[in-house]
């Protein structure tokens, strides 16, 4: 997972503005109480700390994988 689509995913599950208090504010314990901001910035891989914030936030696992991108051709 690329940065770019770890936002796509926080964007879509959590809303632009909340998404962003999240990862500023939410003390994940897979990363010692870091935050998400926090563990992506000491190069922990955006799609760990994606599934660590889904778990915190009891996102349901079928949501996990992100939105479904339309593919234009």
């Amino acid at each position: 997972m690329r940065l770019s689509d770890f936002w796509r995913n926080m964007d879509h599950e959590f809303g632009p503005r909340y998404s962003r208090v999240l990862a500023e504010t939410l003390a994940l314990s897979e990363f010692n109480s870091m935050t998400a901001n926090e563990a992506l910035n000491r190069g922990v891989q955006p799609r760990e700390v994606w599934q660590a914030i889904c778990k915190a936030q009891d996102v349901p696992s079928e949501r996990w994988l992100g939105p479904d991108i339309e593919i234009k051709e």
